[in-house]
């Protein structure tokens, strides 16, 4: 079970508050998160990686970040 979190046009640290509430849920252990800035994209991939989870594949289309989490 996965879960997706849309967070364009948020600015941190909603992006990040967000993906850390969704981690803290517990119930998934894959989240995608979506983001359109560089900023978010790097302060989520911190925020996850600070909390256990690996950052397992990171795209941009259209000035849009998709970050895919993973819980090892």
């Amino acid at each position: 079970m996965s879960a997706k979190i849309d967070a364009r046009g948020l600015s941190c640290p909603q992006p990040v508050l967000m993906t850390l509430d969704e981690i803290k849920a517990g119930k998934t252990s894959e989240i995608e998160i979506i983001v359109d800035t560089e900023t978010s994209k790097e302060n989520v991939s911190r925020a996850a990686t600070s909390q256990g989870w690996k950052v397992t594949d990171v795209s941009e289309e259209d000035n849009e970040y998709a970050i895919s989490i993973k819980k090892d």
